[in-house]
């Protein structure tokens, strides 16, 4: 299971076995089942998850119980309410399983005791938000410019296997669409 994070990690920044048993105690390993949630709204936010095995939603419900899908999270992914995490508040989105899923969980204490004792590790946490913002604005500026069709095109392309993986039903729900129009869409 660690094996896996710090080939991610490594992938930012080198380390040395020392550093890196170090860096692997402050993490948890937690297995969910299919349906479990590890993030509930209304609940304080804790952790940060590192998928190792798996697939997760996030989901934003709005004021008229509609399951809005803000992202997904596969193997070598990190993912929570960042919002909630960061500020230690309720979470205002749910987490929860789509396969059976492996993750390391990271506390904020930790995270900050990590990021105060290895720079590098710093720098590393730096360059995967630096990537999140990327993706983020991306998403936001495709869904304000492009159709539904290219919208679909683009995840197909950026995310491949996650097209497999993904009911078609939280395609839709993701893309702001009817399963219907979606069906329509990827024929």
């Amino acid at each position: 299971m660690f094996t896996k994070l710090r080939a991610h990690i490594e992938k930012i920044v080198p380390l040395s076995d020392e550093e890196f048993e170090h860096i692997s105690s402050f993490f948890t390993c937690k297995k969910y089942k299919k349906h479990q949630f590890l993030i509930q709204e209304g609940e304080l936010v804790t952790c940060n998850y590192f998928v190792i095995k798996g697939l997760l939603k996030l989901v934003y419900t709005d004021d008229t119980a509609k399951e809005h899908i803000v992202g997904f999270a596969m193997e070598d992914w990190w993912e929570t309410d960042f919002q909630a995490y960061y500020k230690q508040t309720h979470a205002t989105m749910s987490l929860e399983c789509i396969e059976d899923t492996e993750v390391l969980c990271l506390r904020l204490e930790d995270y900050r005791k990590l990021c105060e004792s290895f720079p590098k590790l710093e720098h590393f946490f730096l360059e995967k938000a630096y990537m999140g913002f990327i993706s983020a604005q991306q998403r936001i500026i495709s869904s304000m410019t492009v159709g539904i069709k290219e919208r679909y095109e683009q995840l197909v392309e950026k995310y491949p296997s996650l097209i497999q993986r993904v009911p078609k039903s939280l395609l839709a729900a993701y893309l702001g669409v009817s399963r219907e129009t979606l069906s329509r869409l990827s024929l």
